[in-house]
């Protein structure tokens, strides 16, 4: 059984011309080298627009067909600021708050929950501080979803109800535990407030908006590549995760389609933003505690110099990560169609690590205290 977890990394990787396609190719041959991964992709925002992508390998280890710039790839938690952006834009217009106590968010389950939960607000939720665990503690249970044919909101609020009854592994607003329960748990709040499901509004509010109309949930289909887990393609969704933890991270999209949504989210913080208004993105993109809403900031990266948005995700068969610096609307976005086991998490950290010196400059040194 795979490993039900999304996995985040804040990575400690780093000002020059438009990423070559000769450049951007021959580092993704040397990310792939000594690794089982069958395929890799790369894209460099710089300025504001795309100035590079490359892929390479194959759709699926066990066929011939080589991976295309317009496939898709799963992102896993990296779509959290997705979801993030979402809650933002409820919030933008009135239909949510980011202090309202989570029982009143949630009527439904007041009664049930830990009462530690109940005064839990969005912002803990979507930062990483509301306590609830990384995801529900009975794997029985959230395996059993595969089989659920119930609407997604359904089995979200079955999820949850579950879930707001485990332990809590901090009190709430406290300390950062990672939780994609935290970001399901938002996303049912944004149901109960318009009666829509999470799926619908993404693609209403968020997708649309920027164009992006390659993305789905869960297993691609087609000639899509596949993600990869102990030397096999992942063919059916009996061996991801449950179609309703997209809100923590179970979307796909091609690498263009990604970029449209990060490269807004870059705009946004300088007034240029599609979505938000102004400061929605800036209070995403500042520390509430140790992250902000939906990915990591950083000041500084490897010894260079920021601030970046930073994050790393995967369902255990694809892994993407990326690097964003919106005071100079640049970043690199790379994926790979293969868990870590196969080595995916080093194939796409490599490559991050091998472009980002091409989009930011030195973090100053510095210097010793005088006496």
């Amino acid at each position: 059984m795979l490993r039900r977890l999304s996995v985040v990394a804040i990575l400690l990787l780093g000002f020059a011309s438009q990423a070559s396609a000769d450049d951007l190719n021959a580092i993704l041959t040397t990310a792939l080298k000594g690794t089982q991964a069958p395929a890799a992709g790369i894209l460099v925002m710089q300025d504001g627009k795309v100035t590079g992508v490359a892929v390479q390998g194959l759709r699926r280890n066990d066929r011939p067909d080589q991976v295309q710039t317009s496939d898709v790839w799963h992102i896993g938690s990296d779509a959290k600021a997705m979801t993030a952006t979402l809650i933002s834009k409820l919030v933008d217009r009135g239909v949510l708050r980011w202090d309202t106590p989570l029982a009143k968010m949630l009527p439904d389950l007041a009664a049930t929950m830990r009462p530690e939960y109940r005064t839990v607000t969005l912002v803990q939720l979507l930062s990483h501080r509301s306590g609830l665990p990384h995801d529900a503690s009975d794997q029985k249970f959230i395996d059993a979803f595969q089989k659920d044919t119930r609407p997604m909101p359904a089995q979200r609020m079955a999820y949850i109800a579950r879930a707001l009854q485990d332990k809590p592994v901090a009190p709430p607003g406290t300390k950062f535990s990672y939780s994609n329960t935290g970001f399901i748990t938002a996303a049912a709040i944004a149901e109960h407030a318009t009666g829509k499901a999470y799926e619908d509004l993404m693609r209403r509010e968020v997708f649309t908006p920027l164009g992006i109309t390659s993305e789905g949930i869960g297993v691609p289909e087609g000639a899509e590549p596949r993600g990869h887990v102990k030397g096999k393609p992942i063919l059916s969704i009996a061996d991801a995760n449950p179609l309703f933890f997209a809100p923590a991270g179970n979307w796909y999209l091609s690498l263009q389609d990604w970029a449209k949504f990060c490269l807004d989210q870059m705009a946004g913080a300088a007034g240029h933003g599609r979505l938000l208004k102004t400061e929605s993105y800036r209070f995403m993109q500042t520390l509430h505690g140790e992250a902000g809403l939906g990915r990591g900031v950083d000041p500084t990266v490897g010894g260079r110099q920021g601030p970046f948005l930073v994050h790393s995700g995967s369902d255990g068969t694809w892994f993407a990560t990326l690097a964003l610096l919106p005071g100079k609307d640049s970043g690199v976005l790379t994926v790979s169609n293969a868990g870590p086991d196969m080595g995916g998490d080093k194939v796409a950290q490599n490559a991050l690590k091998a472009e980002l010196p091409m989009i930011a400059p030195p973090a100053p040194k510095a210097t010793a205290p005088s006496h």
